[in-house]
């Protein structure tokens, strides 16, 4: 017998509605209803409140061949999480744009390294742009870690490549102003981002 069978034969012998289940779990009535048609499973966690709430091991409620698949889909789900973590670390590690000594000043025949605020060779619109760009990614970051139990796989993709994309263009920016060492830090930063992606699509091929 199948999972979702299974579940719904648990769940009608305890004379249980999907609602009724979901407030044991305490998950959504829409996550029941999905188990039970067979649109996925649930979580390690769901699974274990299901053998204890039931009375019966795991192995009894998945097959074999389920319980490789719950657990491929736990590290696809463990490796995204960490994924959006680095990434949201990353973003909000750029709001030291606004700090540090990142900024090339001419003094005389000499060029000065100083810190955004120090730099009066900057122009309105400059100045704007570069406090901008940090205090977007600075945000971007706070959601990425905020959201990273709660997001599906989609938005998981929606809210990394919005992470590469405003890197890539914040890149763009202080390279066309001339700036090598915002443009070093922001380029890092990027590089470590494109390889955790790479890891991250190696380990779901696999």
């Amino acid at each position: 017998m199948e999972f979702n069978e299974r579940l719904q034969q648990l769940r009608k012998e305890k004379e249980w509605t999907q609602e009724q289940l979901a407030e044991e779990l305490y998950v959504s009535r829409t996550a029941i209803s999905k188990w039970e048609n067979g649109k996925g499973y649930p979580n390690i966690d769901s699974l274990k409140n299901l053998s204890r709430l039931f009375s019966i091991s795991i192995d009894e409620l998945l097959s074999g061949e389920e319980l490789i698949s719950l657990a491929e889909d736990e590290n696809r789900t463990n490796m995204s999480r960490f994924t959006i973590l680095i990434f949201g670390i990353l973003d909000l590690m750029a709001i030291s744009l606004l700090f540090l000594p990142l900024y090339s000043r001419r003094d005389s025949d000499m060029i000065r390294i100083v810190s955004l605020f120090s730099n009066p060779d900057t122009n309105t619109i400059t100045m704007i742009i570069y406090i901008v760009f940090p205090i977007l990614m600075l945000t971007l970051g706070i959601v990425q870690i905020v959201t990273q139990h709660f997001s599906s796989e989609k938005q998981y993709n929606i809210i990394k490549t919005s992470s590469i994309i405003l890197q890539a263009f914040s890149i763009l920016i202080y390279v066309t102003t001339n700036q090598p060492y915002a443009t070093s830090l922001l380029f890092l930063f990027f590089i470590v981002k494109v390889v955790i992606l790479i890891k991250e699509n190696k380990m779901k091929i696999e």
